[in-house]
């Protein structure tokens, strides 16, 4: 590594005489940098060596491995075991040879046209989207909107998505997105069971997608939930079954597209029994048949995939959920309200739910804590931009190719199962699908062989009339157009007969509101996406300190690769051969992971933190099965303990007992020993975070394992954060027997607003077996409970198409630059601690006052003193340009601040000193200089609105309320490169018990945000 660092970096160099592991040998060799191409590792750490120099002075260290190992208890250290070894790597690849790799290994993925189906269909999104909101840091840097004042453009393009899909599904209340379909259809169940208290089995469609089907086998076991496949037609089995909810997939697995008539009578029939309907429904195909709502549906599920987001390997892809009228306070994960601000404008915040794991934890209806949001951004922009004529002009475009083809097909003897579909056919062939299917590949297309004797083709929006012609071909062995055309499409609707639609065909409107029809040229809808962004304060624009969220860089060369059409394009479900490079992406990226962790394996099937949770504690679950030990249910968990652990600890169907925090914010262990002893031959598994929530390293930790393995159970390390241990100590070899990850946080893909996230779950040789399985593996998809844990995630590789950002960081980073980075994560964290201690006490610190890679600022004595709230402070730093550190987690009244290596000192100064600054406006409030329900702090955040208008009754100037850091004038570079221009928010101070109390969670009519 070539850091042009000092010496005291020397120590962390990976040994180059250890054995080769499978994740180094798989990583191909790398040239030299080339000449002038500074190191990924320099671009990628903010602080340069007199930056460093400064902070470690500071702090009173002169080296940087003098304050790590002050830090960190020897005890977790690499090497301080037998056999311990250095992190083994590859060597760092510039950023010129990480992009030669990747797009290599894109290469070796062959796309060809996806018309497999099974809620995986092919899309065009248009350019405009792609390039001003994918690949656009603005919208791909930002954080969850925890803050709604600094996330008006991404709220009100949520709350667009939950329009869309509200109107388009004819219910009530949509949520801001969920993980995917299958998630979606798992947490409908819950919301079902929550809500219906009668009835005992979840009854299925025997047509349901086989993925969906996995993950709701899945979720049941933990749950305690019966799962049943309809044996006869669904209004009769309800009957029969006495279900408190019915799964209804429309259209189905195989195509078939049920008519309104007939979901009708399920949905009577399941309301007389006292069940809920649930449909899963294709969105897309609602712009022309009959809206769940309309025929009795309670909820619906489903995926927004097909608007505009690439397939990406099976993910990320925005799951939706919406439910009827009351049923809006049971929605799982993130929903968008309307409310007003402090000078009454409408405005936009997270309604109900937000953080709701914090509050109410195991009571939590969910444990999902954020979403899919850039995709559903992008889908929802996709709807914009189209509009309904637009949308309905696809689908049937798409429903038109389907009919020519089925009519193409039929002419040649075949015969396609059902009469009524939407872009879906079940085609027999008998005892020649296999070949078909491969002739079909050989041709550019990939189709799905349903059975020796079934072919499945779903034709998507970027079919071709050449896509048409080589299906008819690959089917019947028949050349060319075979209905006289010269296109292969039909002559149109008219030559084609009935159509399947007319008994499910919809007649109510949809997407009525003003921005589905303002925004069609491409003019109109750049500008839009631009005028949105400029909303959101994103990393782009400035430091994010949020402490637990370690929002570091995103770097270019690392989000590039995405958008290869290798990666981008490929269907979940094509065959092996043609994801060669997905294949040695993933196992090389689980490897590395592996290594850098300390366990056997590592999943990457779980597609947010939350679900690599879940994952982790199904795998222990599934041990202690396979062991004979079905009583092991007792989880221990730290008062401290992020929200999602006792949320997901009881969605695996353990019971969460809570162990005290002393007062440094440690495990106590008495306490701990206590409820070990107490619940020793029940015990499963405790949940720790390490560092500790509180962001500190405990002292105990090793000693905690001990005492957990000895009583027979299991030790869970949440990887949330990861980011102050990575080359330093790997948790499988301290003690942990499994932890999630989060690649989204310490393996740098963005956070996306609340979404994607991807985190992996890594296990202990013990637990290998029970990491999760393949969501169409015949066991998963049956439900088999002999110690197997099924899917997760609908796709095999979760959201497999983001991680060659993660591989990318690795790749360039190396052993020495991973390890680098916690470091200076640690340097970040201790530096901005020093400073603000003498203004705001820092609540918790390990050894030698040192905290971890974050610290808590105690703000309840300034707030008892002088009524200056953690809102108010937050509030105030937005007229200082910062989005505001974590509030009131893990201890309310406090600020959690969480620098990261990637910011660099001047970044940090500036950030301090709004600290200091604000620290003095608190103590002119305290000493009655200025009112304490007039100031800057109770104000904040001041829009140009309100600093520029004809009456000012304030008693402190509009320069200190609009310019409090001083005002920047003329070029950026006037300022030593570091000037900043200001930064407005859009909206005042938001009331969010308003809009609770006022709930609208859909685009409201453009007369109500007239003054």
């Amino acid at each position: 590594m070539t850091l042009t660092h000092d010496v005291s970096l020397q120590h962390t160099a990976h040994d180059a005489t250890s054995p080769v592991s499978p994740a180094r040998a798989a990583f191909p060799p790398a040239d030299t940098v080339r000449p002038g191409e500074a190191p990924f590792v320099e671009r990628h750490i903010g602080p340069q060596a007199d930056e460093r120099t400064t902070m470690l002075a500071a702090l009173g260290y002169d080296r940087l491995d003098q304050l790590v190992d002050q830090a960190l208890p020897a005890s977790i250290r690499i090497g301080a075991r037998p056999g311990d070894r250095p992190l083994t790597l590859p060597a760092p690849l510039s950023e010129t040879e990480a992009l030669a790799w990747l797009r290599g290994l894109a290469e070796r993925n062959r796309p060809r046209r996806a018309m497999i189906g099974l809620g995986y269909h092919g899309t065009v999104i248009p350019s405009v989207i792609r390039r001003n909101v994918l690949e656009n840091p603005a919208w791909y840097t930002a954080y969850t909107p925890y803050q709604p004042e600094i996330s008006q453009g991404r709220l009100e393009a949520l709350v667009t998505f939950q329009t869309m899909v509200a109107e388009l599904t004819g219910l009530a209340t949509a949520g801001a997105s969920l993980l995917d379909e299958a998630t979606a259809a798992a947490e409908a169940m819950a919301l079902a069971r929550r809500s219906v208290k009668t009835g005992s089995v979840f009854l299925v469609d025997p047509d349901v997608l086989p993925q969906t089907l996995s993950v709701v086998r899945t979720r049941a076991r933990g749950l305690g939930i019966t799962v049943v496949m309809a044996d006869r037609p669904l209004a009769e089995a309800v009957a029969v079954h006495d279900p408190f909810a019915v799964l209804v997939q429309t259209p189905g697995a195989s195509g078939r597209l049920p008519a309104t008539d007939e979901l009708g009578a399920v949905a009577d029939a399941a309301h007389a029994a006292g069940a809920m309907v649930i449909a899963a429904a294709d969105l897309l195909a609602l712009t022309l048949v009959t809206a769940p709502g309309e025929w009795g549906a309670d909820v619906a599920v489903g995926s927004t995939q097909r608007f505009g987001v690439p397939l990406f390997y099976g993910g990320p892809h925005a799951g939706y959920l919406a439910v009827r009228d009351g049923l809006e306070r049971t929605l799982p994960g993130r929903l968008v309200g309307l409310s007003r601000d402090a000078h009454g404008d409408q405005a936009y915040r997270l309604a109900l739910q937000t953080r709701e794991q914090h509050i109410r934890r195991e009571k939590a209806t969910s444990n999902i804590c954020t979403a899919q949001v850039l995709l559903a951004v992008t889908a929802a922009m996709y709807a914009v931009y189209h509009g309904p004529d637009g949308l309905r002009a696809i689908a049937q475009r798409i429903h038109d190719d389907a009919r020519g083809l089925a009519s193409r097909l039929a002419g040649a003897g075949l015969h396609v199962r059902h009469d009524a579909f939407f872009d879906t056919l079940a085609v027999e062939v008998p005892g020649r699908a296999a070949a078909a299917v491969a002739a079909a590949r050989e041709a550019g297309v990939h189709l799905r062989q349903v059975d020796d004797d079934t072919v499945g083709v779903a034709v998507g929006e970027d079919a071709t009339a050449a896509d048409l012609d080589a299906v008819v071909t690959a089917l019947t062995g028949a050349d060319g157009p075979s209905d006289g055309t010269s296109d292969g499409r039909s002559d149109g609707p008219a030559a084609l007969g009935p159509d399947p639609l007319a008994d499910s065909a919809r007649t109510s409107a949809y997407l009525t509101h003003p921005v589905f029809h303002a925004h069609h040229s491409e003019t109109s809808m750049l500008r839009y996406l631009r005028a949105l962004a400029d909303r959101d304060f994103a990393l782009d624009r400035g430091m994010i300190p949020l402490g637990s969220c370690t929002m570091k860089l995103n770097a270019t060369t690392e989000m590039e690769p995405i958008s290869y059409p290798g990666f981008a394009d490929l269907h979940p479900f094509a065959p092996a051969e043609d994801a060669a490079g997905y294949t040695e992406l993933i196992g090389v990226l689980e490897g590395w992971l592996a290594e850098v962790t300390g366990y056997a394996k590592v999943s990457v099937q779980p597609n947010a933190g939350s679900q690599g949770e879940l994952a982790g504690l199904l795998a222990i679950r599934g041990y202690h099965l396979s062991r004979g030990e079905d009583q092991r249910v007792i989880c221990l968990i730290p008062s401290s303990a992020h929200g999602t652990n006792a949320a997901s600890a009881v969605m695996a169907g353990m019971k969460v007992v809570v162990v005290k925090a002393t007062a440094d914010g440690s495990v106590d262990p008495d306490d701990l020993a206590a409820k070990i002893e107490k619940h020793r031959d029940e015990l499963a598994a405790i949940m720790v975070t390490y560092p500790s929530t509180h962001g500190v390293f405990e002292e105990g930790i090793t000693d905690l394992c001990a005492a957990v393995h000895e009583a027979g159970g299991q030790v869970y390390v949440d990887g949330a954060n990861l980011n102050a241990l990575l080359g330093l100590s790997r948790p499988g070899r301290f003690g942990a027997d499994v932890s999630h990850l989060n690649l989204h946080k310490t393996f740098c893909i963005p956070h996306g607003g609340g979404g994607p996230g991807v985190g992996p779950v890594g296990v202990g040789e013990h637990l290998v077996p029970f990491l999760p399985g393949d969501p169409l593996n015949p066991r998963s998809v049956e439900g088999l409970t002999d110690g197997h844990v099924g899917a997760v995630s609908a796709a095999r590789h979760g959201s497999a198409g983001i991680l060659p950002i993660s591989a990318a960081y690795i790749a360039m980073m190396g052993a020495e630059g991973l390890t680098a980075a916690t470091e200076h994560a640690l340097l970040a964290a201790n530096y901005v601690a020093r400073r603000l201690r003498d203004h705001y006490p820092v609540l918790y610190a390990g050894r030698g006052g040192l905290v971890a890679h974050e610290a808590i600022l105690d703000l309840r004595p300034l707030t008892k003193a002088t009524g200056v709230t953690v809102d108010d402070v937050a509030k105030r730093l937005i007229d200082y340009g910062f989005h505001a550190p974590t509030m009131s987690f893990p201890v309310a009244g406090t600020l959690m601040v969480e620098p990261t290596e990637s910011e660099n000192l001047r970044e940090l100064d500036r950030f301090c000193d709004a600290m200091i600054a604000i620290r003095g406006e608190i103590d002119r409030v305290g000493s009655g200089e200025w009112d304490r329900e007039d100031n800057p702090l109770r104000n904040a955040p001041h829009t140009a609105a309100a600093v520029s208008a004809d009456e000012w009754t304030h008693p402190y100037p509009r320069s200190v309320a609009a310019y409090p850091a001083g005002q920047h004038r003329g070029p950026l570079g006037a300022a030593g490169g570091g000037g900043l221009d200001k930064y407005w928010p859009p909206v005042g101070r938001i009331d969010g018990v308003y809009g609770d109390r006022n709930l609208v969670c859909s685009c409201p009519p453009p007369e109500a945000f007239e003054s």
